[in-house]
């Protein structure tokens, strides 16, 4: 029954890729000449292959293919196959594989300026989302990512708290055991009076059933992946947080590839292959929303506009310690987010 699930899941999850790839279109590249070598690119990721992301790599590396007239060919090894998910960005800078998929936020403090996309409410979801962090962190990628390739920035769709008890404003969180997203939201459940529990994801239902945790932070979709909405009956209803990640590339795997050959990876390492990617995931994130509140037994908690109130302030006053990380690096953190929440009005995607 849970490999007939595991199928019927990948399935649908090839046929959502497809149909969001269909569904934008991007200029093909000039085509790689005939007399270019034949290269196998090894894109390594800690996801199972169940995941959204998995069969939206597989129709990006067949475009690039197919762009490259068979020259560049995509391997991808899931699951952590080539290293664990912690290890993904040295991967790429050391060549244990040619592009990796990166979460900075499972190395806290190692990158610094990409971590401020993670400060609360500022992404209301994740397809303009994707295309705005990437726009915005191209700038700042070779200052914090110079040892890799920077191939493209996105995000999830934005989390929320899911609990055993009503969350609705910060007062609600003391006293609490929190299981954060990240260390962002790891920051606003200390400021709010909460206790954070850190545990991985799919030990997550086995905290909450135990009582280690009170609640978690998760998008709406992966619930039901890792069984939460078995332990879970409120849900705090607003977009909270996302994470970020980051598809990182060896340099030399990179240099090594023809001149036309690198022109085809450039032109799938953009802004809009960022937001198309994600698409699949992003639509499997936000559909769990209606899906779990259609379920009985499940209740949507939707904070007041003082509720609000006090969470923004919790924000800027982590937007302010964020100001001083950033600072050490030399970058102007307030211009930086600035320029963030430009790229996200630009891509209909701000929460603020």
């Amino acid at each position: 029954m849970a490999h007939q699930k595991s199928a019927l899941l990948r399935a649908a999850c090839i046929g959502a890729a497809a149909v969001a790839f269909g569904a934008i279109g991007l200029a093909a590249p000039k085509p790689a000449i005939a007399q270019d070598k034949t290269v196998t690119l090894r894109l390594a990721h800690w996801l199972p292959p169940q995941h959204p992301l998995h069969p939206a790599w597989q129709a990006w590396g067949a475009d690039i293919e197919k762009a490259s007239n068979g020259t560049i060919k995509v391997q991808i090894f899931p699951a952590q196959q080539l290293g664990a998910a912690k290890d993904h960005y040295d991967m790429a800078r050391d060549g244990v594989a040619d592009i990796t998929y990166v979460n900075p936020g499972y190395t806290p403090g190692r990158f610094p300026i990409i971590a401020g996309a993670e400060l609360p409410f500022l992404f209301s979801n994740a397809k303009g989302g994707s295309a705005a962090i990437d726009a915005w962190y191209r700038k700042y990628a070779p200052k914090e990512m110079s040892d890799v390739k920077v191939c493209m920035a996105f995000v999830h769709d934005p989390g929320t708290f899911h609990s055993k008890v009503k969350i609705a404003k910060p007062d609600d969180l003391k006293g609490l055991k929190i299981r954060p997203g990240n260390s962002s939201v790891a920051r606003l459940v200390t400021l709010a009076g909460g206790t954070n529990v850190q545990v991985t994801a799919p030990e997550a239902r086995e905290a909450l059933e135990r009582g280690v945790a009170d609640a978690i932070t998760f998008p709406w979709g992966s619930l039901f992946i890792f069984g939460i909405d078995k332990v879970v009956k409120y849900h705090m209803d607003t977009p909270l947080y996302i994470s970020n990640f980051v598809m990182a590339m060896n340099k030399n795997s990179y240099a090594k590839l023809s001149a036309n050959q690198k022109k085809v990876i450039d032109s799938h390492c953009t802004s809009e292959w960022s937001e198309k990617i994600n698409t699949p995931w992003a639509d499997f994130e936000s559909a769990g929303r209606g899906k779990m509140l259609a379920l009985a037994g499940h209740e949507a908690v939707k904070p007041t506009a003082a509720d609000m109130a006090a969470w923004h302030k919790l924000a800027d006053e982590m937007a302010q310690a964020w100001y001083e990380d950033v600072k050490k690096v030399g970058v102007d953190g307030k211009q930086a987010l600035a320029e963030l929440k430009a790229e996200l009005k630009k891509h209909n995607a701000a929460a603020f």
